[in-house]
């Protein structure tokens, strides 16, 4: 499409040199904002520590939570300081999966204090560091929701107690594509909407059906369940 054709960021994360990570960023920000692109979706912040992960793999800078945020907070500098908004993504970290959420829900079954020194570490380092916006992963994380299976794009204990209050998080909230199989097979257009609001969320992407998301928030805010 006449953009710059990038490797993979495992690629970039097997140099292990931020600079790389940086004009990678840089370069994504300037040419997205040549043909009008405010919010690159990048970068994936997930930790790829499982072998068998079917949907993350060579889209994450590598198995190292260090070095993921060391890369990510570099990739999010270069959107940042060439007029883009960065998205880390698959929040709160799809990197231990191995079911596709494209499918079905994964479930990730560790523990707060596991995830705190994997997962978030590098969600973490980026918040820290000023990136503008986060993308929710549809998985399940009970550890992190006091024993709710719900997915966290729908999870208020995820999204808003933990991202936006202990983490700190200000910046603008995206769900990953809300036709997943993850989401889409359990709940219905309407209420599928509704919970990832309440859960937090400033902007729902891909609705499997726009037109009954708007009219189940629409009923939502008319009921008084959301506040107008």
């Amino acid at each position: 499409g006449g953009a710059t054709d990038f490797p993979s960021l495992m690629a970039v994360g097997a140099t292990g040199d931020v600079r790389l990570a940086y004009e990678m960023g840089r370069v994504t920000a300037v040419e997205a904002r040549a043909v009008g692109i405010h919010v690159p979706f990048a970068p994936v912040l997930d930790v790829n520590n499982n072998p068998d992960n079917p949907i993350i793999n060579v889209r994450s800078f590598g198995e190292d939570p260090e070095q993921v945020a060391a890369l990510g907070v570099a990739f999010v500098r270069g959107i940042q300081e060439n007029g883009g908004i960065a998205t880390g993504k698959h929040f709160p970290g799809h990197g231990d999966t191995e079911i596709d959420s494209h499918m079905a829900l994964p479930l990730i079954s560790h523990d707060r204090a596991r995830m705190d020194s994997v997962e978030l570490r590098p969600f973490q380092a980026a918040i820290d560091a000023g990136m503008g916006a986060v993308m929710t992963a549809h998985i399940s994380v009970p550890g992190l929701a006091n024993g709710d299976r719900a997915p966290s794009t729908l999870n208020a204990a995820i999204l808003t107690k933990l991202l936006r209050e202990e983490m700190s998080f200000d910046g603008l909230l995206f769900t990953d594509a809300m036709d997943m199989s993850a989401i889409a097979r359990q709940y219905s257009a309407e209420e599928a909407a509704v919970l990832a609001v309440e859960a937090g969320a400033d902007v729902l992407l891909m609705p499997p059906s726009p037109a009954r998301a708007v009219d189940g928030i629409v009923a939502a805010v008319e009921s008084g369940r959301i506040s107008e």
